[in-house]
């Protein structure tokens, strides 16, 4: 178990005074990375906000070998510097691809499903944001429905792409869903995905301050209403069997999970909605977890 003291104490891989905004998630999300498997790492980073917070050549705001690439080819470029670790015998080295949804879900998914068809083994973490924050809060397949961005001023009308369940279902060694409020689940989820030999995948809810429309400060609030009104779920699954985790084990009953309203109303990107589109967006969260249970009892899930 991952303590406290072990959390303060360890040494940081993100230098203070990068350029990163205010309550930057991926900045954090680095920090926790770095903290569950320390230096010997190697990051692969495709065109995203971490781009600009890493700094330009030949400064890095980072402490570990950082390889930026083309937005589509972040799974395929990681997957080739595992394999010339391996012929050189060097297997205690991880190779991480840390990249948004943009990266994810739509740019990068071919070589993402290439990469889990293959079994390579590297670990991909998705730190979603849920919109191209980089280039001007456009949506992503990744962005829930009711949210303004710059390409849905009405709010987007489609429902979120479930990625992890999809990578989840191709039976891939390793995928989990974590939480910035929650660090020590997501440090264990880390370090467990780091003993795995094969694909790994976790997906890191990312709250981004100024493309959501919250102040800096609050993205712990955020990002914890997110799990405690069941927006977003903390599981995880080794070859496909799936089991809840931190607070998500206690709200599978509909009666434990805050109203999704009090997630929304925090945010300026939901703030054009209205009753009615709460509602929708209610009916869709309680549809995910009734989805979610019926997966868990075939899994044997808890």
């Amino acid at each position: 178990m991952v303590t406290l003291k072990e959390l303060v104490d360890k040494e940081e891989i993100v230098y203070p005074g990068n350029a990163a905004c205010q309550g930057c998630p991926a900045t954090l999300g680095l920090r926790f990375l770095g903290k569950a498997l320390g230096k010997n790492i190697v990051l692969v980073i495709p065109a995203s906000c971490s781009s600009i917070i890493q700094g330009p050549y030949p400064y890095s705001a980072l402490k570990v070998p950082v390889l930026n690439i083309a937005f589509a080819a972040s799974a395929a470029t990681a997957s080739g510097i595992w394999r010339a670790f391996k012929k050189k015998g060097r297997r205690n080295v991880q190779v991480i691809v840390w990249a948004g949804d943009g990266g994810t879900f739509d740019i990068g998914l071919q070589a993402l499903s290439g990469a889990a068809e293959r079994n390579e083994n590297i670990l991909y973490i998705c730190y979603d944001n849920e919109a191209y924050m980089n280039t001007g809060i456009q949506r992503s397949s990744a962005t829930p429905p009711g949210a303004w961005t710059t390409t849905t001023v009405t709010g987007k009308k489609e429902y979120k792409k479930d990625l992890a369940l999809m990578l989840v279902t191709q039976g891939v060694p390793y995928v989990a869903t974590a939480s910035l409020a929650y660090p020590f689940d997501f440090i264990e989820k880390l370090r467990k995905a780091s003993r795995i030999e094969g694909f790994k995948f976790i997906h890191l809810h990312a709250p981004c301050p100024p493309g959501w429309g919250f102040p800096p400060e609050k993205l712990i609030e955020i990002s914890r209403l997110a799990v405690l009104t069941g927006m977003w779920i903390l599981y995880e699954a080794e070859y496909g069997r799936l089991k809840l985790t931190g607070p998500s084990r206690h709200l599978l009953s509909k009666s434990r999970r805050k109203p999704v309203v009090e997630y929304l109303k925090m945010q300026k990107r939901f703030r054009h909605l209205k009753p009615e589109d709460y509602e929708r967006i209610q009916n869709y969260v309680d549809y995910m977890w009734d989805r979610l249970k019926g997966l868990l009892e075939g899994s044997d899930g808890s």
